[in-house]
């Protein structure tokens, strides 16, 4: 018997109890949907993870103080630092140097009051951290000379300390009791950052007036330093150019530990890499679940099926048909059920997948090709595999005692 002519007799066969072949494959229709759905979410995840550590600046590698494992020696950042590496002979490879300084205060304007960050920062750090404007402009360097009393807002807070049609540009804020004049307005940024909820100050005055602290050698001490690679391909230089640098002015020997922890963009990339995509395995190996309920159910109802068509079968063997010819149609049938089961299945988590992304602002799902596929190949597998029991047992069945079965 041909291939055609097998699966022509396979449709025959489901098509004589449709409710029961839907029925069996809803568990395939679920299972496939499911790691559709949730194999997308978790690229959707990967890729907005992605995005947000992208757009938290360009090239950006990130210098913090770390005390190392034992050491009764203070670790710290300083200003003198920062100056240090925005030198071009100290550190070629970087671009830009923002020193930040930065703790939670007290906001006011009129009668809204807000408890959030207060940044104090140079000019550099817009550029550093790709941040834009709606209105007004970024700090300048004649406002860290001159330590002028002038703020930018981030957009959240903004919204929350002025009403919707009031001009921000020009007016005051109180800080910590006192007075700033607003000079700009931070386009709204979303992500892990917390640039929206922040209150932009120049370094120098806010040292002067909110972080007044100093280290044991006289120095202003930083909460973070930031800084911008010329590109790319520079990002292992500028790292070594810093390390260098830092290690000298820090009076560390050889062999001695770093008192610092240096962090570039693409460390965090492949850090949250590794655990978006752990995540997205989870997910799937949840979802897998589903496609094992689902083969079982085919598995039971084929072996159901040649219990019914026992006298069938016999019939079939005692006018030619072979071995072969059983065991094929009961495969084809367990993968017709199974391939039809998947395709509806990828229809059913692309629609799933199509909601969440319109519930969610920020989380954009993904179905790729490689989705599909797998979707695909996993559903037909199961069908192969589950379906192959009950293809021998009636393909073994023995002529005589199948026409005997009442």
């Amino acid at each position: 018997m041909s291939i055609l002519e097998s699966l022509r007799t396979a449709f025959t066969g489901l098509n004589t109890n449709k409710l029961r072949a839907l029925l069996t494959m809803l568990g395939i229709i679920i299972g496939v949907g499911s790691v559709v759905a949730l194999l997308s979410v978790g690229q959707g995840v990967q890729t907005t993870v992605a995005g947000s550590i992208q757009a938290i600046g360009s090239n950006l590698i990130i210098v913090s103080p770390e005390r190392p494992e034992g050491s009764i020696r203070p670790a710290y950042l300083t200003s003198a630092d920062a100056e240090a590496l925005a030198d071009p002979f100290n550190a070629p490879a970087l671009v830009s140097v923002a020193p930040v300084v930065q703790n939670s205060l007290r906001i006011t304007h009129g009668e809204e009051a807000k408890f959030s960050t207060v940044t104090g920062t140079n000019a550099d750090y817009a550029q550093v951290r790709n941040l834009s404007l709606v209105l007004g402009g970024f700090l300048t360097q004649a406002d860290l000379e001159s330590q002028a009393r002038v703020t930018v807002l981030g957009w959240s807070l903004y919204g929350d300390l002025f009403a919707e049609d009031d001009y921000p540009i020009g007016q005051s804020v109180s800080i910590d009791g006192v007075p700033f004049e607003v000079v700009g307005i931070l386009k709204e940024q979303g992500g892990f950052g917390q640039e929206d909820r922040s209150a932009f100050v120049p370094i120098t005055t806010a040292q002067a007036r909110f972080f007044t602290q100093r280290t044991l050698s006289g120095q202003r001490p930083l909460s973070i330093l930031y800084a911008s690679v010329i590109d790319e391909t520079q990002v292992d230089a500028a790292v070594d150019q810093m390390t260098s640098l830092l290690r000298d002015r820090h009076g560390l020997e050889t062999g001695d530990p770093d008192d610092f922890d240096i962090t570039t963009q693409q460390m965090i990339l492949e850090i949250a890499g590794q655990i978006t995509g752990v995540l997205t395995i989870f997910l799937g190996a949840i979802a897998g679940i589903s496609l094992l309920v689902g083969g079982i159910g085919i598995m039971n109802i084929m072996l159901v099926s040649v219990t019914e068509r026992t006298r069938e079968v016999g019939i079939r063997k005692a006018v030619g048909a072979t071995r072969r010819d059983i065991l094929v149609q009961f495969l084809l049938e367990a993968i017709v059920l199974s391939i039809t089961g998947g395709v509806l299945g990828i229809l059913f988590g692309m629609a799933v997948s199509a909601f969440v992304t319109n519930l969610s602002e920020d989380l954009v799902t993904q179905i790729t090709p490689q989705v599909v596929l797998l979707a695909v190949g996993v559903s037909s597998a199961v069908g192969l595999i589950f379906g192959t029991y009950p293809a021998l047992r009636a393909a073994n069945l023995h002529p005589i005692d199948a026409l005997r079965y009442e």
